[in-house]
């Protein structure tokens, strides 16, 4: 049965049970019958991916399928899906997926009509060029609650050169659609469950102790932080309990108890979802030194985003809760801790590393006192920690990673 609402903000959302069998009737009120349906390798080789072609085909669309993604986003990509838009007369693009396959999807409708190179378009660049040609209608279809890239203005590609993540940014990239709908997400691994689950906290988090003067941004975050403390664990638990060893399905079972319904995991898998997409609404505040951490380990290691923010955030909170412990107070509080302080908060993102089964520190996912200095470097030019809540230097930095890749 489906159980969708609709609501607006500004992007239009359709949230909830079978959302996204109304992207047909979506896509003929834009008289768009042609899209460009792009996913991760991944992600094309499941029978989700089959199915949802087929919706669209029964729906009244001809659908061409676009799954050259995998890892972190890169232009090459950006390049052969604009190609593959192109030569077969699209003429419009669904991102189904990650964060990945959304932020390589919106930079596809972006280019596929704009001149140049996609870093033409970087945030901030003093010769970058206009957004001002046509932008085929995007909708977008999370199927990981993490990056919630569904609802934002940007995309972060890097450049297979230099490793440097960049922002393509313009706020004709917003998505005319952003799907939430649960049942795409049942069967994601636990692994996947985690490390997403964890880059959508590291959002609502740094977008709260980011600088700046934002009540909206930081209502948002708060609720966020709430809704995952809620559901987070829950969902982790339900992927065991589908996809794991005896052992596991046993410890998971203990941890939900009675309730083991589908309709209870398709409630906490929705709420996830709507707390990413929130987390993705609130870091227009900024974000912090987690993510400049977290986008050095992917371009030096090659490191899952989502992993990285989820072993980097004890550490680096750790570093910011002198500079805001009030903030702390809040986040403690949304999350229903008691005491409601910065140790009791930090104490508490590591029993989720523990609970959801993420390491603790990056020595235990293969970074070494080797990868330091390049870690460094790269964090240094990252801009997400000029909007943490206190300044961090070269040192900073250096501590950070040391302490994180620990023993």
């Amino acid at each position: 049965m489906s159980t969708w609402l609709r609501y607006n903000f500004p992007t239009a959302v359709l949230s909830g049970v079978d959302a996204s069998k109304e992207i047909p009737s979506l896509l003929k009120e834009e008289a768009c019958t042609s899209p460009l349906v792009v996913t991760d390798r991944g992600l094309a080789s499941l029978p989700l991916v089959a199915d949802f072609m087929q919706m669209l085909r029964d729906g009244g669309l001809q659908p061409t399928l676009f799954s050259e993604i995998g890892g972190n986003p890169v232009k090459s990509q950006v390049n052969a899906g604009v190609e593959v838009y192109l030569q077969s007369n699209s003429n419009s693009v669904i991102g189904l997926g990650g964060g990945a396959a959304i932020d390589v999807a919106k930079t596809i409708a972006l280019m596929a009509h704009h001149p140049g190179d996609v870093f033409d378009y970087e945030d901030g660049k003093p010769d970058g060029l206009p957004a001002d040609q046509h932008i085929p209608p995007m909708i977008m279809v999370a199927t990981t609650a993490g990056t919630g890239s569904e609802v934002g203005r940007s995309s972060v590609i890097s450049d297979e050169k230099t490793k440097v993540k960049k922002i393509i940014f313009t706020p004709r990239m917003m998505p005319n659609y952003a799907i939430l709908d649960p049942t795409l997400t049942l069967n994601l691994p636990a692994s996947i469950t985690a490390a997403t689950g964890l880059d959508a906290l590291s959002h609502l988090v740094e977008a709260y102790l980011a600088k700046g003067h934002h009540p909206m941004s930081d209502g948002i975050a708060l609720k966020g932080i709430s809704m995952v403390a809620n559901s987070l664990r829950d969902c982790y638990d339900f992927a065991r309990l589908q996809l794991g060893d005896e052992t596991a399905k046993a410890a998971a079972k203990a941890r939900l108890g009675d309730d083991l319904s589908e309709a209870r995991h398709l409630r906490v898998r929705g709420e996830m979802l709507e707390a990413s997409m929130m987390g993705a609404t609130a870091f227009q505040k900024g974000l912090g030194v987690t993510h400049s951490c977290a986008h050095s380990l992917s371009a030096v290691v090659d490191m899952h985003h989502g992993l990285a923010n989820g072993i980097l955030m004890p550490h680096a909170m750790r570093f910011n809760a002198k500079a805001v412990p009030d903030r702390f107070v809040s986040m403690a509080q949304a999350a229903g801790l008691t005491p409601a302080n910065h140790e009791e908060f930090i104490n508490w993102l590591v029993l989720l590393q523990h609970e959801l089964g993420v390491p603790t520190h990056l020595g235990q996912a293969g970074v070494t006192m080797e990868h330091l200095e390049d870690l460094v470097k790269y964090a240094l030019q990252d801009g997400c920690h000029l909007s943490n809540p206190c300044p961090v230097s070269e040192s900073d930095f250096r501590q950070i990673f040391t302490e994180a890749i620990g023993a």
